[in-house]
């Protein structure tokens, strides 16, 4: 088995990176990405180190998928850097994954944090043992920090500097679907109404399990499937698959057939358990009608009824968000419906004089 490597600890006055894997959204809308780059500084209290490629034009970015990668190869060849996170998401980020230079990414492994279609590269680096963090990006999840309860920064600023293993993740009492207008500069970093959070529900199974995180959004892992970036047949046995939808808000029947094949190819007779999102804008209809297409799948086409699925998780295009470890052992407890980390994907610190 592969061995997980450790990241890079992150500590006030660390350098994190900034890149633009996918779209170039700080180039179309500043005003919101400059907000989420102050939010960051302010709330860890590091610097930040803008990669190249970061604010460049949307023509530009899209047709040199090469300059994209390169900033994240050259952010994790940097010594000085101690971690890198995406400023947003996109859809074509899939084209910069064979200009990866992987010796030089697994040589110096740190945190690279992202979500959405940033999917494509946490999913392959952490196959090849390297934890990567599925979390909140510059524009979405940080330009909106003010807007959000405590729990979250506090999350965030313990999942990134404190973190001590086993950690339970925290139950947010609010949740939205949205942002409002990036050009408005009146309510800028401000979201759409928050409504209650109804937290996890399960959806089969009575068992807690145990198992390493692998996933990210359903969508962006079909751009993945039968190419070379795919994981092997051996990968899944001790896996946990997080899913979770994007703000093309696939209806629950597209959902289902991404998820039939996961089945089809044998995979979900051999993962630990399976973890949903809350998908964004979906009614409660549209959310029973998925629910009841995932077990027919389950349960009806397959002999997998013992199979553990919860599904309600805040991880997905819904904020706040938690910061999941791809490639970490995490424990789910269908019972009292919570998700303890097990394993931290940070190396070690010893505390500094001072702390």
């Amino acid at each position: 088995m592969m061995k997980t490597l450790k990241l890079k600890t992150i500590k006030k006055g660390s350098k994190l990176a900034i890149i633009s894997p996918s779209a170039a959204l700080p180039n179309l809308f500043p005003d919101i990405y400059e907000l989420g780059l102050q939010n960051l500084i302010n709330a860890l209290e590091i610097e930040i180190v803008e990669m190249p490629s970061a604010r460049l034009d949307r023509k530009t970015l899209y047709e040199h998928p090469e300059l994209r990668a390169k900033d994240i190869n050259d952010a994790f060849g940097d010594d000085q850097i101690d971690g890198i996170v995406c400023s947003i998401g996109g859809y074509e980020s899939v084209r910069i994954l064979k200009y990866l230079d992987l010796d030089q990414i697994m040589s110096k492994p740190k945190m690279i944090m992202g979500f959405s279609d940033a999917t494509t590269f946490l999913s392959y680096l952490s196959v090849l043992g390297l934890p990567t963090i599925h979390g909140p990006s510059v524009m979405a999840g940080f330009a909106q920090l003010k807007s959000f309860e405590g729990a979250f920064i506090e999350h965030v600023k313990t999942f990134l500097m404190a973190l001590e293993c086993p950690y339970k993740y925290p139950e947010y009492k609010q949740l939205t679907h949205g942002y409002k207008d990036w050009t408005c500069m009146e309510t800028l970093g401000e979201c759409l109404p928050f409504s209650d959070n109804k937290g996890m529900h399960t959806l089969q199974g009575n068992q807690s399990i145990k198992g390493k995180l692998w996933g990210g959004n359903i969508e962006v892992l079909e751009f993945l499937k039968g190419t070379p970036y795919w994981p092997k047949s051996d990968f899944w046995a001790d896996k946990i698959l997080m899913f979770e939808t994007s703000e093309d808000k696939p209806d629950p029947m597209t959902v289902g057939y991404m998820f039939r094949n996961y089945a089809t190819q044998g995979i979900l007779e051999q993962v630990k358990g399976v973890l949903f999102a809350k998908p964004k804008d979906y009614s409660d209809e549209e959310v029973d009608a998925l629910n009841e297409i995932i077990k027919n799948i389950l349960t009806v086409e397959n002999d997998l009824g013992e199979l553990l699925v919860m599904c309600g998780g805040d991880f997905g295009h819904t904020d706040p968000k938690w910061l999941l470890p791809l490639g970490c052992e995490v424990e789910i407890n269908p019972f009292n419906k919570t998700i303890t980390l097990l394993e931290s994907p940070f190396e070690i610190r010893k505390k500094e004089v001072g702390e």
